[in-house]
């Protein structure tokens, strides 16, 4: 069913709202392919929400995009700014591995769409290779014209409380034709190519055939009714070879035409003509009197047809291979698996085992429930079943149906309602590392060459199991390091309710040197301290730890005097790293405080009325450059009912935001914020700050709240 703009528009999703949007951009681009990833609340995944110009195919893998990953639309929405990739050449040198994956003629523009300091997700746009290497003017107004519409669309939806979501799977538009034919001008066009003397066809944008001419199935040796609406490499298995996939996606997504030489078996060369458009592909095919006598690449005919299709696979195989060099812990592993396997072979469940101390744990699943999963999590090593089989042994095993499982393993239950599975052992090195079992809903055959791949890709998976293992064992020793630095929990002091939280950067070993305190000095007097040592390591960490300790042993001094000290301390020590401090001391029978900055972003003060400010507190040097430096101290009022927001500079911090601009959009923030409890505020901010724009730098807040004198 067409929507009102041309559009194939489901059912019950908000993503609909979009269309009408996309399709101006299309027209006014002149892009063949057009994407919007929008960024859920809370995520550090942008998700392919709407796609114009290309089969879904051909995007599954890019259909989750983590805002770490290095390619142009992920680097759009993390850092703010309009991503252009001119050339093959550019796309190699800047972004390996979708150059490696996609190795196309092809043109990319990525940019964020953004309200504000809020970030909704990114615009992706290709055009041909033929595409001048940078740039219109034009073209850029036009892209941030796009975004700045998408960006009000989504902030109205959202506003209004139905915010547009993702999908579970990326909507798929049907561009609009230029002009609709009538019946007379259809039917003269059915006959015009009924009459061309060599073969026609086409096919839509998922590769189906759409038409097929009477010479052209005669050539390809198959009926009209058993070609409409099939996949060539399906119905023709001789078509389902590397070669051929790799012309037709370099058609689709360079959008110029292609062409190839194929066997048809026994001994009859064709040859093939790709013509592409936004609509789909037209295909021209003659015979060929040999692999040599038309001027493109040569096809073998294949052993075996694999389903999904042994060229489609080897993509898949491919791709993965590409992406697991970007995995990190074992639920990075994990995901990336599940996102690129289950497609790839058409599975329905998949579940990912390692051993550990004599049993077979479960570290992730998808298709699968959690209480399934429960009932075969920590399986002693000494159990008959599939999966510790395949990995003590490791000899792969493959059941097309349960009745093979049954047969192999008598004990066998059903529990799964699945068909078909393969059980594959991780082994790398000699070293068995666990157990991959995929789940198919029906009977599935399992032909060698899918065995093959399926095999390898195995070893591939394991490799990247063992050292997500190993990093994350570091990265719990350095989590056990920073907590062991960081204070166990608060002092609870009368009339004073407070809250701190703590985010470690997304990137390294997710240890920093950020730090804060809370320290109760007399009945109403406390000090409070917050402070960023550079730096995301061990380093840093140890170093925060020695800053902490030298403000607690001097807590109680004027703010002034507890920075000088601690600063001769540091430039004694001469550890190579800056730190940056704020040190509040607090009267609370006074309702006042009295603030000391070393290089520290301005606290913000909101005040029982709600309204909040920037405190302009001087800042002095960074601590650890200049032994003699000077911190002049800032005395404020801090009555019952206000609010002091201590912070570090990742809270703030975005890339393509101005600073000032930021934090002062993180005081509005406070300052329209309900006062339920701090801990509610702590969280309130802390997601505000994720959702206007992702974050490199760890994150330290203390929120102090008066709210009596003691």
């Amino acid at each position: 069913m067409q929507d009102p703009v041309g559009f194939d528009a489901a059912t019950g999703s908000r993503t609909e709202l979009l269309a009408p949007a996309v399709a101006q951009i299309a027209r006014e681009s002149d892009a063949h392919v057009v994407a919007v990833y929008l960024l859920p609340p809370g995520e550090q995944v942008v998700r392919l929400a709407m796609l114009i110009g290309a089969p879904q195919e051909f995007v599954v893998h890019w259909a989750r995009v983590a805002l770490a990953a290095p390619v142009p639309v992920a680097d759009a929405v993390r850092e703010q700014r309009l991503v252009w990739v001119g050339s093959r050449e550019e796309m190699a040198r800047r972004y390996p591995r979708p150059a490696l994956v996609l190795p196309y003629d092809f043109t990319v523009a990525a940019a964020p769409i953004t309200t504000g300091t809020t970030a909704w997700g990114a615009l992706l746009l290709l055009w041909p290779g033929s595409h001048p290497p940078q740039l219109t003017p034009h073209e850029r107004d036009m892209i941030m014209a796009a975004c700045h519409r998408l960006g009000l669309l989504l902030q109205q939806t959202a506003d209004d409380g139905h915010p547009v979501l993702p999908d579970p799977e990326p909507r798929i538009l049907s561009p609009r034709r230029a002009r609709v034919p009538g019946p007379a001008e259809a039917a003269a066009a059915f006959d015009f190519a009924e009459r061309l003397p060599w073969g026609c066809c086409a096919l839509d944008l998922e590769g189906r055939f759409s038409y097929v001419s009477a010479t052209a199935a005669d050539l390809l040796g198959a009926g009209v009714p058993d070609l409409l609406g099939a996949v060539p490499r399906q119905a023709l298995p001789w078509l389902d070879d590397p070669v051929v996939e790799d012309r037709y996606r370099a058609a689709v997504l360079s959008h110029q035409p292609t062409s190839f030489t194929a066997l048809r078996p026994p001994d009859r060369w064709l040859s093939f003509q790709l013509y592409p458009d936004a609509s789909g592909m037209s295909v021209r095919i003659t015979p060929a009197a040999s692999a040599h006598a038309a001027d493109a690449p040569e096809l073998r005919h294949p052993a075996y047809p694999a389903a999904p299709g042994r060229a489609t696979a080897l993509y898949h195989l491919m791709h993965l291979a590409a992406t697991l060099t970007e995995a990190v812990g074992v639920q990075d592993v994990v995901e990336r698996v599940a996102d690129q396997v289950m497609p790839a072979f058409a599975a329905q469940a998949l579940a990912l085992m390692t051993a550990e101390e004599g049993r077979l744990r479960i570290i992730g699943h998808r298709g699968y429930t959690a209480e399934l999963m429960d009932r075969f999590d920590a399986a002693p090593l000494t159990s008959d079943t599939p999966a510790v089989h395949v990995l003590t042994t490791g000899i792969p095993s493959f059941f097309a149906t349960f009745a093979e499982l049954k047969r192999a393993y008598p004990p066998a239950v059903l529990q799964d309602d699945m068909g078909a599975w393969a059980f594959l052992p991780l082994i790398t090195s000699g070293h068995p590392v666990g157990s991959l079992v995929l789940a198919y809903e029906r009977p599935h055959p399992f032909p060698p060459d899918e065995r093959a791949v399926l095999t390898s890709l195995a070893g591939l998976i394991a490799q990247a199991v063992d050292r997500a293992r190993l990093y994350d064992t570091k990265q719990a020793l350095a989590h056990s390091l920073q907590a062991g630095l960081l204070p166990r929990r608060l002092p609870s002091v009368p009339g004073l309710e407070v809250a701190a939280r703590y985010l470690p950067a997304t990137r390294g070993v997710n240890v920093g040197g950020d730090f804060y305190d809370l320290i109760r000095l007399d009945t109403d007097i406390v000090a409070a301290a917050i402070g960023d040592v550079q730096g995301h390591n061990m380093n840093a960490a140890a170093l925060m730890g020695q800053v902490r300790t030298a403000v607690h042993a001097t807590a109680g001094a004027a703010p002034g005097d507890v920075l000088a000290r601690t600063n001769r301390l540091l430039t004694d020590l001469d550890p190579g790293l800056f730190t940056s401090c704020l040190y509040v001391h607090l009267d609370l029978g006074h309702h006042a405080a009295c603030l000391a900055s070393a290089g520290h972003p301005p606290p913000l003060l909101r005040h029982p009325d709600g309204h909040t400010d920037v405190l302009d507190v001087p800042p002095g040097l960074l601590l650890g450059i200049d032994s003699a430096a000077d911190y002049p101290a800032t005395e404020v009022p801090l009555p019952p009912g206000s609010v002091l927001a201590l912070y570090t500079d990742g809270l703030v911090e975005s890339a393509g935001i101005d600073i000032e601009d930021a934090t002062q959009d993180l005081a509005d923030q406070l300052a329209h914020a309900e006062l339920r409890t701090m801990d509610a505020l702590a969280d309130a901010l802390i997601h505000h700050a994720h959702r206007s724009g992702p974050r490199g730098d760890d994150v330290a807040l203390l929120l102090i709240h008066p709210q009596s004198s003691p």
